[in-house]
């Protein structure tokens, strides 16, 4: 089952790298500044690696945060992710870092381990075409659910449909070519013939 990786919001560009959102700190674990973490993205590992330096943005209204942090560790405890940061000592300064978004910045040419994964940006903006070369519209958004990642596609006449991100739908992704091809059919993409009947003037 292919699919898009968090992360899933990008919020800056500068100079061909790209910062995205890869965690949200919750709330502080034990009395040494180990906090828990929404993670954000699929690569944990990569990205909470010991040395990491991460841009930390605080929650509107917070008081004054550090701007960045450190990893120091990083551990699973069942399946929460434990991070301790080199600027939070001990609980109290774990507390008030409760919310701060985390950032990191990734090439804008770096790639996913998994050939079948990709990158919310690599795929926003494909042109998606059908099994046969025919235009459908291109990719605008990815929508990412508990059950399977959607790919919301901007048709021709203006329609936003969502085909299920899966190998059974979405044959082949061509970052290359600029493309994704879609196993189109009545209702997927393509409207019923009832429906576009009625659409017409």
């Amino acid at each position: 089952m292919r699919k898009p990786l968090y992360p899933e919001a990008v919020s800056d560009q500068e100079q061909g790298d790209i910062e995205v959102v890869v965690g949200r700190i919750g709330k502080p674990h034990g009395i040494r500044g180990e906090v828990t973490l929404d993670v954000r993205t699929d690569e944990p590992e990569r990205r909470f690696a010991p040395g990491t330096t991460l841009r930390a943005e605080a929650p509107a209204g917070a008081d004054r945060r550090p701007s960045s942090l450190t990893v120091s560790r990083a551990r699973w405890h069942q399946s929460t992710l434990l991070v301790t940061f080199e600027e939070l000592a001990d609980r109290s300064a774990a507390e008030a870092a409760r919310g701060t978004v985390l950032h990191a910045t990734i090439g804008h040419d770096e790639t996913p381990e998994d050939p079948d994964e990709f990158y919310d940006h690599q795929l926003v903006g494909l042109d998606v075409v059908d099994v046969d070369g025919t235009p459908l519209g291109t990719v605008k958004a990815l929508v990412h659910g508990s059950a399977q990642d959607l790919l919301t596609v901007r048709t021709a006449d203006g329609r936003d449909a969502l085909v299920p991100f899966v190998t059974a739908l979405v044959p082949e992704v061509d970052l290359e070519a600029g493309r994704v091809v879609v196993a189109d059919r009545p209702g997927l993409v393509s409207p019923f013939p009832d429906d576009a009947d009625e659409a017409r003037p």
